[in-house]
């Protein structure tokens, strides 16, 4: 596979101070080094971000979380409330090209680098936030995690079954959706900056984020001058039939397909009464139209169900899916890890640390001319302090030395 990978240079020599704990910062600050920037974590000598999950006097055994939001990234120590400490910082800061933060509201302005003050310091400086809720909000002083945005976002609104309460969907739409949104913009400001050499302050709020993955249930309100509705596995506001999940052999939590048949190719309804074994029902007036078949939903159900519980999910998805139908196998986390053609391609790889033990895990995406981006380890807490002076301040051993004996870095 390593013919597969390489490293994306597209921002090589851009330096990047990341501030950013948990997820939604760190998914942005990932993305651009994942791009090639230097993005240096700056966090606590003591406990590092709280995403580290670190537990006095015992080892990490719970890494993976870090391991999957801070790779290919390097991290620094600095204290933040010693004065050594804070003016490293705002040395760093001349330095940088991009600062990130997702500190709870108003702790970053509290410890003297709010916009304003590192303007100050460095008027190019690309100066990036994600909060919970926007400038102006009545919940702007709150603080928020992904669930609290998707609540207060729409997404639970729209997920579960009709009949049932809002449901959290099961991914971080909250977190790492509003992260690549920020990592976007950054790259927007950075490409302006070559031209102009002006800085900007970026903001953005997880609420607002998810907004902009709310816009389909807006544009069906809109249709339907009705609030958007929960529709379980259909999708509100398009009616067809069949469409929506129907069980598999061995009949396990996650076996399931999803099939869906388009009202605008008419073909698709014979193409699945083939496969099912039901040519005998192409024609029949019942159901010859995408009206007559949502009218009779049910027994439209049972007939494909009759057939898909004959066939593992796999099986049935290159049926269906070789006759021309869309369909999809219900994966699992599992079942998704086990995919060699996932690690062969480079979406998924495998972490190497110096620490813990390898793991595997997505990477980015897009591939470039063929190739993904090569997935470095997380960095260990501090493990590049020395590093990161030596390089972006210039430095010696021996400054660096009085700065962890004044406790402005640890040791």
């Amino acid at each position: 596979m390593s013919d597969q990978l390489t490293d994306f240079n597209f921002l090589q020599g851009v330096k990047i101070l990341d501030f950013t704990q948990f997820e939604a910062g760190p998914t942005c600050t990932e993305a651009l080094a994942w791009m090639g920037a230097d993005v240096v974590k700056v966090e606590n000598p003591n406990r590092g971000d709280p995403g580290r999950r670190l537990k006095p006097n015992h080892p990490d055994d719970d890494p993976f979380y870090f391991h999957i939001l801070n790779a290919n990234k390097r991290s620094m120590t600095a204290n933040l409330k010693s004065p050594e400490g804070l003016e490293l910082i705002r040395d760093l800061l001349r330095e940088a090209d991009v600062m990130v933060e997702n500190f709870a509201p108003g702790a970053i302005e509290r410890l003297g680098l709010g916009y304003e003050e590192v303007k100050k310091i460095n008027p190019g400086i690309i100066y990036a936030q994600v909060k919970g809720f926007g400038e102006g909000s009545p919940f702007e002083k709150n603080l928020a995690f992904d669930m609290i945005a998707q609540a207060c976002g729409g997404t639970f609104s729209v997920t579960g079954d009709a009949d049932g309460p809002p449901t959290r969907p099961g991914i971080s739409l909250g977190d790492t959706g509003t992260g690549m949104l920020l990592a976007i913009t950054v790259l927007g400001a950075l490409y302006k900056k070559r031209e102009t050499g002006e800085g900007h302050k970026l903001e953005v709020a997880m609420q607002d984020a998810i907004l902009h993955y709310m816009r389909i249930p807006f544009s069906t309100m809109g249709l339907t001058q009705k609030v958007a509705e929960r529709g379980g596995s259909k999708v509100p506001g398009i009616e067809n039939a069949p469409m929506g999940l129907y069980p598999c052999a061995p009949g396990g939590p996650n076996d399931y397909i999803y099939i869906m048949t388009s009202r605008a190719n008419p073909e698709h309804w014979d193409r699945l009464l083939k496969v099912v074994g039901r040519e005998d029902l192409i024609g029949d007036e019942k159901y010859d139209t995408p009206a007559k078949r949502l009218q009779h939903e049910p027994e439209v159900d049972d007939i494909i169900a009759a057939w898909t519980k004959t066939q593992t999910k796999f099986d049935a998805m290159n049926i269906v899916g070789e006759a021309g139908i869309p369909a999809g196998a219900v994966m699992d986390t599992a079942e998704l890890y086990a995919d060699k053609t996932f690690e062969d391609r480079g979406v998924m790889q495998t972490m190497i640390h110096p620490v813990h033990e390898p793991f595997k895990m997505p990477g980015w995406p897009v591939r470039v001319d063929g190739k993904a981006v090569r997935i470095k380890s997380s960095p260990m807490l501090g493990e590049h302090t020395e590093e990161v002076i030596g390089e972006w301040l210039g430095l010696n051993d021996a400054a660096v030395g009085e700065l962890k004996a004044a406790g402005a870095v640890g040791t």
